[in-house]
């Protein structure tokens, strides 16, 4: 597909922005079932639905939940499935495991996940822990692309690897 056709979504550098009833329902819609913890919409598809919520570091039933940004466009999740099935975790991670600079910024990107979650509400049982592997590994595509989405390009460097992997996930209009 070209890319050059199809707008991508643009980043908003504002803070994250609570969630509209519109917006759960989209989110229900996509998950196939009630969302847990969020607490505001992180990025948006350019159909303008929420394709990363942001959640809260406890849930309600108070289970500690350290993924701080949560990827809900089915077509996108997909997308990162296919790339972990053909391998793209194992090597990023062999990268990882040999490029200081690479090392580098992988660390301030599970620095900057912390700190902004640290923001939202310190939960002892998860203090230090990120996900997506980080800082060390490389575990999850769907987590580390809902962080590049959600702090936008030049933050997570393996997260930004995955947003040029990707074909458009949205050109095809709203997935719900």
């Amino acid at each position: 597909m070209d890319r050059s056709l199809v707008p991508p979504p643009v980043h908003d550098d504002v803070a994250a922005r609570e969630p509209s009833e519109e917006d759960l329902d989209a989110v229900r819609a996509k998950l196939g079932r009630p969302t847990r913890g969020t607490r505001a919409i992180a990025h948006r598809c350019p159909c303008g639905r929420p394709d990363v919520v942001e959640t809260v570091p406890r849930l309600a039933d108070g289970t500690p939940f350290p993924t701080l940004y949560y990827l809900t466009c089915p077509r996108a999740v997909a997308a990162c499935s296919r790339l972990e099935s053909a391998g793209v975790m194992k090597e990023m991670a062999a990268r990882l495991a040999e490029d200081p600079g690479l090392q580098a910024a992988y660390e301030k990107a599970h620095e900057a996940y912390l700190a902004r979650r640290e923001s939202i509400g310190h939960v002892d049982e998860i203090a230090g822990i990120s996900a997506g592997g980080m800082p060390t590994r490389v575990k999850c595509l769907h987590v580390l692309l809902g962080h590049s989405l959600a702090a936008g390009p030049g933050v997570n460097p393996l997260g930004d690897e995955v947003v040029e992997m990707l074909d458009p996930w949205w050109a095809e209009g709203p997935c719900v």
